[in-house]
């Protein structure tokens, strides 16, 4: 039976993760865990996001083959099973149990849904929750379609997070533990060895999006009144169990490894026919000029297929926008990144210089043929011409510029990058070193 909600968090508070976690333990009483738990990140464009615009979707029964462990709830070990018998629990039955705690754990400007069914709904519909902005209407057709039990408070907006995130089918995947802190510490300052952090950043090598070096900065501790401690990323759940004995911090009073499409680029439109803001985007094009504008923000404009689009860096990524600054008139360069609605902009997540033109800086005015003397200019776009002689030319003497631009990929510092987009590190690339030294 899969178990899925979502939106019942707010900017004030709470977290729908949590709840999960409070309804693995409800349901584990009397039923197993089949799989991991899983934390489903849908479009990052969508304008009534809290955070990171997650769903949660678990699958219980009667569990067989290997047991795993992957959580523990005030001192209680919980396991998942690799596999599930023919048998399944009664749908209305867990509605029942489950709507005291969505009222419980549900802020009061939340728009909780649950949905609770035995079969799934297409991959269709969590690629269209991922990459476009759903409408509520297709959710509850889905829902009817596939016999499923809903509940939902307020707009009931949850609902749709909840039924896209149970139609995933992972083509790529990562995880993420995530630690909870004691009721009682929500909502007051964390406490935890930052340098901690980094030891666990740079020992284990699945990890990523946890330490932001050239800052020293951690990028893995929530700044929000939620009930999370950290949020440790990977791909192999051994070295997150690792992680969490290397990582130093207040005392926790659970934990949970959710299976992710976090770190994926699920959400990217690779081959467009148009470009409708709200969705997200890789486009190629050429440089064709650039400016600052209020707030240390960087624009810059590229020709494409779809005509002139301006590519926003903007000052929360920081040395990001040093890229930027140093492009040129020519350069080749493909873009990931939402395209916002107002003002019109590919909000840059990640960039590829595919081939940087080359530059030429003037030396000097030329000199005659005939004097050796050096030629004055006649005046601005007019060209030279030699006092004595009376020779002329059109240009200078110039030499070829050394650019710090090279081709390769591109992304901001740790803290600034989204949850969706697939960091480098997962690419098996790495920044050209002319930008790391750069940037220091």
């Amino acid at each position: 039976m899969y178990v899925a909600v979502d939106d019942t968090d707010s900017i004030n508070g709470n977290c729908t993760t949590f709840l999960a976690t409070e309804i693995i333990s409800l349901l584990c009483e009397r039923m197993d865990l089949i799989g991991y738990p899983r934390l489903v990140r849908l479009n990052p464009a969508v304008p009534w996001k809290t955070r990171g615009n997650g769903s949660l979707v678990m699958r219980f029964g009667k569990g067989n083959g290997r047991r795993t462990c992957i959580g523990d709830i005030s001192g209680r070990e919980i396991s998942c099973f690799e596999n599930a018998s023919s048998y399944e629990p009664d749908e209305s039955e867990i509605v029942e149990m489950l709507i005291p705690l969505i009222e419980r754990y549900s802020e009061p400007d939340s728009c909780p849904g649950l949905v609770v069914s035995r079969k799934k709904p297409p991959p269709s519909i969590y690629w269209k929750g991922v990459r476009t902005i759903l409408d509520k209407s297709e959710a509850e057709e889905e829902i009817i379609r596939i016999g499923a039990l809903k509940y939902e408070k307020g707009c009931g907006r949850g609902i749709i997070g909840a039924t896209c995130g149970m139609a995933w089918r992972p083509r790529d995947s990562t995880l993420e533990m995530l630690t909870y802190r004691p009721k009682d510490r929500w909502g007051t300052e964390r406490v935890f060895e930052p340098l901690s952090i980094k030891e666990a950043d740079n020992s284990l090598r699945s990890t990523f999006n946890s330490w932001e070096e050239r800052a020293r900065k951690v990028a893995m501790v929530p700044s929000t009144p939620c009930p999370i401690m950290y949020g440790l990323r990977g791909e192999d759940r051994r070295e997150l169990m690792r992680g969490k004995e290397i990582i130093r911090s207040e005392p926790i009073e659970r934990w949970m490894i959710f299976l992710t499409n976090q770190g994926t680029d699920d959400h990217i439109l690779r081959r467009p026919k148009e470009l409708v803001p709200g969705q997200s985007y890789y486009i190629e094009g050429k440089v064709t000029g650039s400016e600052h504008i209020q707030g240390g923000h960087v624009l810059t404009r590229i020709a494409t297929r779809f005509g002139e689009v301006t590519v926003g860096a903007y000052e929360p990524s920081k040395e990001f926008r040093l890229l930027f600054d140093n492009l040129s008139e020519g350069d080749a360069i493909g873009v990931m990144g939402e395209l916002r609605e107002e003002p019109r902009t590919l909000n840059a997540e990640k960039v590829r210089v595919i081939t940087a033109a080359e530059r030429y800086e003037k030396i000097s005015n030329p000199v005659c043929g005939g004097c050796g003397r050096t030629m004055e200019s006649v005046g601005k776009g007019k060209g030279y011409r030699c006092r004595r002689c009376g020779t002329s030319a059109e240009a200078p003497q110039v030499k070829k510029a050394v650019r710090w631009v090279r081709e390769g990929w591109y992304e901001p510092p740790t803290a600034a990058r989204r949850h969706l987009s697939k960091p480098l590190k997962r690419m098996g690339a790495e920044q050209p070193v002319e930008f790391v030294n750069r940037r220091i």
